[in-house]
């Protein structure tokens, strides 16, 4: 594995990101979204992936801005597994914050599918418009080559719904990217790829 750097420019956004999958979990995050720079933080944080991103809208768009980061990111974290050998491949966790349950199941595949169950009711928390919640997981996961489930089980503050799932993602990538131990030279495939 090795630290990536990936960008997208756009008429609509100007995004850059560099990743290391197996770091420490430090981070630089710019985006003109704080609540969503506040979630890759801690998605960084959580999942011991190191991050670097600049992201401006050229348009004033959140939902180019926030597409946009999670396809450059998607990007660089699949090219930074490379043939994924030595990987666990599969993890799933149940998170809790305060109220909020999170239910989040990964594998990486190879096969991009994303099914996001998150029910919140409010349009908006912060500045970050909740409808793109999912948008962001899928995009994540078409352009990481993953699939991707998240499920809420239970939770009523929209900011600590949407908190619970970037962590609950972030500890399942940290667990599903971590050397299986017993097996640190083969692709956890039998079609011997993935």
């Amino acid at each position: 594995m090795q630290v990536i750097e990936k960008s997208r420019n756009t008429n609509e956004t100007q995004v850059s990101v560099a990743l290391n999958p197996r770091g420490c979990g430090s981070y630089e995050i710019s985006t003109p979204i704080k609540f969503f720079n506040h979630m890759l933080e801690l998605f960084s944080a959580h999942s011991m992936i190191d991050l670097k991103i600049n992201a401006n809208s050229l348009d004033n768009d959140p939902h180019h801005l926030v597409e946009d980061v999670a396809i450059t990111l998607g990007q660089a974290f699949n090219e930074a597994l490379g043939d994924k050998r030595g990987i666990n491949r599969y993890a799933s966790i149940i998170l809790p914050m305060d109220e909020a349950l999170v239910m989040c199941a990964v594998d990486i595949s190879g096969r991009p599918y994303c099914k996001c169950d998150i029910q919140i009711k409010e349009e908006k928390t912060s500045d970050f418009e909740t409808v793109l919640l999912a948008h962001f997981f899928n995009s994540f996961s078409q352009n990481a080559g993953l699939t991707l489930h998240i499920k809420m089980l239970d939770g009523v503050d929209p900011h600590h719904i949407i908190e619970c799932t970037f962590k609950a993602f972030a500890r399942a990538l940290k667990c599903a990217v971590a050397l299986d131990v017993t097996n640190p030279d083969v692709i956890p495939s039998t079609k011997g790829v993935i």
